[in-house]
């Protein structure tokens, strides 16, 4: 008949749980969802067996605590070096509170850090590391909290979206880029979405894009010095959508691949997909900063130029305002809502989760084309 082993106090031991003599410490023994041996300690046994529970319904829901309780956040993403397993929903909102009040960062810039972080803690919840994503609801309750508001959206007027494409073209500097940016500003696309467009996405006979994946540039898991591109799922499941082609990208997109066909296609590979439309002399595909780097270059110089074509010519320039990729969506959305008052149709080609969003741009959009009516009105009048 087995014996029960007992601790120093008389009290009848668990399997897997011993006491050591030398200090009196407790110790348990387990094995984690790769079969390994781990063990944890505590100098009170009731403490142990308070962690025995979340080990044992972590190795149950196949998540190994061990490796999150050894890596820090920069196993995931670089910042800070707290253990990915102690990252709480609170220390997030401390964060982007820091951010936002103490260093003066906008509401827009924490976004941002928002946007990184977010995949990163997703990547450690796939990779079963932890159970939680702690970012999770952290940017709306920061506005509820905070009051702090975005930045008023703006979009290009049509006279501006003009004469920055027709300058583009014609410039034998900025032409390499009218693919890309007439894809851009013709789809309304995020750009982690053009970056990943390839061509078996494009489909030439139904004049239609499949927005199916989307590509995110950001540290690998192993060196954070260095930035791979990576292959995630659309935003949300609104962002997996089809969206049918206007002329000019048609075209834009037909000459491309003459050209292509020509030349060679490109053969890098992301995540064991290929193909892809967009990169660059180097073969290397685009990042955003190297997008909107480009945009700022030819604003710059069509800004340059028209300043003197009007001078020269004694009438007032047409200049375009400093914008960025996410401006070029926004304004394809205003576009849109121009022609169109269907709202689920205006949400579908959009890719929005949340209608709300592109009841506001609606909004946006026709109160400035109401505006514009009405100074037309006068004008007859």
């Amino acid at each position: 008949m087995a014996t029960s082993r007992k601790d120093s106090k008389g009290r009848v031991l668990r399997k897997g749980e011993t006491q050591r003599a030398s200090d009196g410490k407790y110790m348990y023994v387990y094995r984690d969802v790769l079969g390994r041996r781990r063990y944890i300690y505590s100098n009170d046994l009731m403490k142990l067996r308070e962690r025995e529970k979340k080990v044992q319904r972590d190795v149950d829901d196949g998540i190994d605590t061990y490796t999150a309780s050894k890596r820090d956040l920069n196993y995931l993403f670089a910042i800070g070096k707290k253990m990915i397993i102690s990252i709480k929903y609170s220390d997030i909102m401390r964060f982007y509170k820091h951010l936002l009040v103490d260093r003066g960062l906008s509401i827009t810039s924490v976004k941002r850090v928002h946007e990184l972080l977010q995949p990163a803690f997703d990547l450690g919840v796939r990779d079963e590391l932890i159970r939680h994503n702690p970012c999770k609801g952290t940017i709306k309750a920061l506005i509820r909290d905070t009051g702090a508001r975005p930045n008023k959206r703006f979009a290009l007027t049509n006279e501006q979206q003009t004469a920055f494409i027709n300058y583009m073209v014609g410039s034998p500097v900025f032409t390499r880029w009218t693919s890309l940016l007439v894809f851009l500003f013709g789809t309304g696309c995020r750009i982690g979405e053009v970056v990943g467009i390839r061509w078996e996405d494009i489909d030439f006979e139904k004049k239609r894009i499949s927005i199916n994946h989307t590509l995110s540039y950001r540290p690998c898991v192993d060196n954070d010095k260095k930035c791979i591109f990576m292959v995630d799922p659309p935003k949300s499941d609104a962002g997996n959508r089809m969206i049918p082609m206007t002329t000019d990208v048609y075209e834009t997109m037909k000459h491309e691949y003459e050209v292509q066909q020509e030349n060679g296609f490109n053969d890098l590979q992301v995540d064991g997909m290929s193909g892809f439309v967009f990169s660059n002399r180097f073969g290397n595909l685009y990042t955003l900063n190297a997008v909107n780097k480009a945009i700022q270059s030819i604003r710059t110089a069509y800004n340059e130029e028209e300043m003197f074509s009007a001078i020269k010519e004694k009438r007032e320039p047409v200049l375009i305002p400093h914008f960025s990729c996410h401006v070029i969506r926004h304004t394809f959305a205003t576009r849109l809502c121009e022609v169109e008052s269907n709202l689920k149709v205006i949400q579908t080609i959009m890719g929005h989760s949340d209608i709300r969003t592109t009841m506001e741009i609606y909004a946006e959009a026709t109160e400035a084309g109401m505006e514009e009516a009405m100074d037309r009105l006068s004008e007859k009048m």
